[in-house]
């Protein structure tokens, strides 16, 4: 499972990277580059895994990913984020994107409770995401404001300059090797890392929600962590703040789309009663903290992280 993880961070990079460079070669703008590729490359590790769990038969581990993801986003890498400084939160993302991850949090929620994930359902959650991401291209060319999706890419070249803002080559060819070497390693790492998570539940006598929930979803939010925790040691709140926001969009609606769409299943009732219905509250209270002040304070994270250990406590058996 820690070939796993390592091989999805390495392909995950690969990836961006290669796909950045393509897309820059091609003429693509970087605003369309930060927001598409630069966003769904960060979360690859969800995404491959996910799908892959959901082609082995292993949903628990699936939408555990998803949702446990989305939790440890919002307790832990944004409770953490805080800690170190205090997240300062643009009205533009509150407005806007934090909204908009609320919706898509409560409609997932009521999805996974009421039906299953069929690909009706996973090719409207893709829609959504599609017209969601056309609508805040259109707003930021006809007036820049900034928001989450645009911090979800600038918390990356924080991290990473030569990432996130590589220098175009010469010819495209090289970039498209780059890009199908990534797919190839984040795949491989993503079997690697469902195969060693099931393994792990049934080695330690669990299920495999309770691994995707926790193991599984703090892993493969890895790269949110460190972009988020960088923002912050670098003071740029604001940058960390739309990390988690965006990343929570893009799981719900690009990672639940496509896994429903690749791989129909029906949500665990475990998750769509107890971990759904948490996600929407968690959702909820991190919007409330951001509203006040527009800021999340360090009392605040102390109770985002404090949160996510008692979460951990209730869910491990």
């Amino acid at each position: 499972m820690i070939a796993g993880l390592a091989l999805l961070v390495i392909g995950g990079e690969l990836l961006v990277r290669g796909a950045v460079q393509a897309a820059e070669r091609f003429g693509i703008s970087p605003l369309v580059i930060g927001l598409t590729l630069v966003g769904f490359g960060t979360s690859m590790p969800e995404l491959v895994t996910s799908v892959q769990a959901g082609l082995s038969g292993s949903p628990g581990i699936a939408y555990g990913n998803i949702v446990g993801s989305n939790i440890a986003n919002i307790l832990l890498i944004a409770g953490v984020s805080a800690l170190i400084c205090p997240v300062i939160v643009a009205h533009s993302a509150l407005r806007r994107d934090a909204m908009a991850m609320l919706l898509a949090t409560v409609v997932f929620a009521a999805l996974a409770l009421l039906v299953a994930m069929g690909r009706i359902v996973g090719a409207a959650l893709l829609a959504v995401l599609v017209l969601y991401l056309v609508f805040v291209i259109r707003q930021e060319r006809s007036g820049p404001e900034g928001g989450a999706l645009l911090d979800k890419s600038l918390a990356l070249a924080g991290a990473d300059p030569d990432l996130a803002a590589p220098h175009p080559a010469r010819t495209v060819a090289i970039p498209l090797l780059i890009t199908l070497a990534g797919l190839v390693i984040v795949v491989a790492g993503g079997a690697l890392l469902v195969d060693g998570a099931v393994a792990l539940a049934r080695g330690f006598g669990v299920s495999e929600t309770v691994i995707g929930l926790t193991i599984v979803a703090v892993g493969t939010s890895m790269p949110e962590l460190v972009t988020s925790v960088i923002a912050a040691l670098k003071r740029q709140g604001d940058v960390a703040f739309g990390n988690v926001v965006g990343s929570n969009i893009y799981n719900i609606l690009g990672i639940g789309g496509t896994t429903a769409l690749i791989a129909p299943s029906q949500v665990p009732s475990g998750i769509a009663a107890f971990d759904a219905p948490l996600m929407v509250g968690v959702s909820v209270l991190l919007v409330v903290f951001a509203a006040t002040g527009l800021r999340i304070a360090r009392r605040e994270g102390v109770v985002l992280v404090a949160g996510y250990a008692a979460y951990l406590w209730i869910l491990w058996p």
